[in-house]
């Protein structure tokens, strides 16, 4: 049974989003896109905009689950904090709509889209094109949220198949 999963990369002036069917180890894409905030606009405003704006996408798509990229501590404290902002107001959209919301670093996502933690922007969105063939990604953001999708799609089937390793060894 196929399952709608959102990934999420949260940003300030650009949080990419991604929609993906997952039935197993089998993905297609639905959606992407990039929500842009006014960069002019106060704070509060640009963080009620992400929040309607994936608001929005949640339902015109209806996934069952959300999976966002944990903030990336950089040297600027300021800067950190403000994406944490970002990706708070992205949280709470889906948190409003009852979903799970599961949360990746990003090496973590890198690894499972790409094979290496380290891997480079150009070479995740080019694993995105070669995993859901026929869907272009809106823009670098709109990939790495789909890189997002994709890494908790493996991971949702990898817990799945323990769960079931577990109760089958209850079972004996």
């Amino acid at each position: 049974m196929a399952i709608r999963l959102l990934g999420l990369d949260p940003g300030l002036r650009a949080t990419g989003w991604g929609i993906v069917d997952a039935d197993g180890n089998t993905l297609s894409a639905v959606a992407n896109g990039t929500v842009c905030p006014d960069d002019k606009a106060p704070l509060a405003e640009r963080l009620h905009f992400i929040f309607s704006e994936v608001s929005k996408v949640i339902r015109d798509h209806e996934p069952n689950e959300c999976a966002i990229e944990e903030t990336f501590v950089n040297k600027n404290p300021t800067s950190t904090l403000k994406l944490g902002h970002a990706r708070a107001a992205a949280m709470l959209s889906a948190a409003e709509a009852g979903l799970l919301v599961a949360e990746y670093t990003p090496n973590a996502v890198k690894k499972a889209v790409v094979g290496a933690g380290h891997a480079g922007k150009q070479q995740v969105e080019a694993m995105v094109r070669m995993l859901l063939p026929g869907h272009a990604p809106e823009s670098s953001d709109a990939a790495d949220a789909l890189a997002v999708a994709i890494c908790h799609a493996h991971h949702r089937v990898s817990a799945d198949r323990l769960s079931k390793a577990i109760a089958g060894g209850r079972s004996r």
